[in-house]
């Protein structure tokens, strides 16, 4: 399959402004997955191949968080993590044509300048060694990370070097968020949920999606190791860990849970049914084990049950004997919410969509303005707005947005999520003044600049996309990803 850049990531150019240093992590048994054929290549960057092994061990240098482990086989993470790999690929590339390097004086003298390294305000070989050591990197592991680093930082400024701001750009910059603007408005809120959604569109919608909507529940026991019973004594000594060895042996030589149970006098304790809220199937919640006993044990996998698990200084043989997923009925509180959110929400876009139409129409003037909101129970408000942080009615994004517009437009304005929708007349904009001189305009003065550089890496961005062709393995990725599961 051939893709280009733009589809795998928005931008690969600003995402590879990384840290220095990237603690490991051990995917275990993945160098095993990949290995002969066609398969061992998940992708193609113009002639260069990029092996399956290649970007395991990226993953691997990454410091994910046990979520995203645990959720790789689950969402697009690994095709994010692949579109950033390429992204460092096409750039290297593009640094390797301009010949820029980076010599060992100038990579001393980023080492030496590293604060991070001071003691007395000066740079210690003691300090540089214990902290490779603490962060498990060697020197020239970590300097070459240091070079490519600085080799980026280059390339970036290459792009963007000697750029001139207008002045013109610092005040259109400083008039975005300093102005007083006077305007009317209507809250919509009352206009979106006049009409609640039917009996029938909920019953449609939860046919459609019932799949969604289960309760998982599971079956799980367990017996507390006490060291009386498997060693004679009730010490947590030596001999009781050598036991303990012995019990976690038989369990990998296939041992089940009651035969572990009955060779060491154990006593079950069970729980049936019960959902991940400690809940049983009539909603009571069982009390007679820990929050964190329970969810340790409840996200024991069945495969891999049964296991020893330890907890607070106690040690526990644990499984889960049972699980499976209920469906959860139209009239769940929980399932109604999500229905009813699902609904109301599509209304609030066909609202929004037909009010938006109207606008670009130029059906909406001061007249029926008024009307509009006199047809449907709702109050045109004055107000004037003086600062972004004047969020007694609207967030600081909306505010941003209102200062967008210009005198006498009516416009449509909503936050991200279409929580808040308003209908905004701006009758008059009144602009403060931006002294040259002064800190504010060297403040405004870098936005712009940031603004400028982020369209020039933008453009740039686009032409790498047309210039460099990417061939994706499709089913290699599919294999990274399933063996995750």
């Amino acid at each position: 399959m051939t893709t280009s850049i733009g589809k795998l990531s928005k931008s690969f150019l600003v995402k590879l402004l990384v840290g220095i240093i990237i603690l490991p992590f051990v995917f275990w048994g993945m160098g095993d997955v990949f290995r002969g054929g066609n398969q061992n290549v998940i992708a193609t960057v113009e002639s260069n191949k990029i092996s399956t092994q290649e970007f395991v061990n990226y993953i691997n240098r990454l410091n994910l968080n046990e979520e995203q482990i645990k959720n790789l086989s689950k969402t697009d993470l690994i095709e994010q993590i692949l579109s950033e790999y390429i992204g460092k690929k096409v750039m290297s590339f593009e640094i390797e044509k301009l010949g820029i390097v980076v010599s060992d004086n100038a990579l001393r003298e980023i080492i030496k300048n590293d604060k991070l390294f001071f003691k007395d305000n000066k740079f210690s070989r003691t300090e540089y060694e214990k902290f490779l050591i603490k962060s498990g990197i060697t020197a020239p592991q970590f300097e070459a990370n240091i070079v490519e680093q600085e080799k980026r930082r280059q390339f970036l400024s290459s792009l963007a070097g000697g750029i001139v701001i207008p002045d013109s750009l610092v005040r259109k910059e400083f008039r975005k968020e300093n102005q007083t603007k006077i305007i009317q408005y209507i809250n919509l809120d009352k206009y979106h949920s006049k009409n609640k959604p039917s009996q029938q569109s909920l019953n449609d919608l939860y046919e459609r999606n019932k799949n969604i909507f289960f309760t998982e529940v599971k079956s799980i026991r367990y017996s507390e190791i006490i060291p009386e019973q498997i060693s004679g004594n009730n010490e947590y000594d030596e001999n009781f860990f050598k036991q303990l060895d012995i019990i976690e042996n038989n369990i990998l030589d296939g041992q089940s849970f009651e035969e572990t149970v009955k060779a060491n006098n154990l006593k079950i304790i069970e729980f049936k049914n019960i959902n991940a809220k400690k809940q049983n199937e009539e909603k009571k919640k069982i009390e007679n084990i820990s929050d964190d006993l329970f969810k340790k044990i409840y996200n024991l996998r069945m495969p891999q049950s049964p296991e020893v698990i330890s907890m607070d200084g106690k040690y526990y043989l644990a499984e889960i004997k049972k699980e499976e997923k209920k469906n959860k009925p139209i009239n769940d509180p929980e399932v109604l919410e999500a229905l009813e959110s699902q609904l109301s929400f599509k209304q609030k876009i066909e609202n929004n969509t037909s009010l938006a139409k109207d606008i670009s129409l130029g059906s909406f003037d001061g007249e029926n303005y008024q009307k509009f909101a006199d047809d449907n129970g709702l109050t045109v408000r004055d107000y004037k707005i003086s600062s972004l942080k004047q969020n007694d009615i609207f967030d600081e994004n909306i505010i941003k947005r209102i200062f967008l517009t210009n005198d006498g437009e009516i416009n449509l304005i909503t936050n991200s999520m279409l929580t808040k929708s308003f209908l905004i007349s701006t009758k008059k904009t009144e602009y403060k003044k931006l002294d040259k001189n002064s800190n504010e305009f060297e403040k405004y003065e870098a936005k712009a600049r940031l603004n400028l550089i982020n369209k020039i890496y933008q453009s740039y961005d686009e032409n790498a996309n047309q210039k460099y062709k990417v061939d994706i393995n499709k089913r290699t990725i599919d294999r990274v990803k399933n063996s995750f599961q």
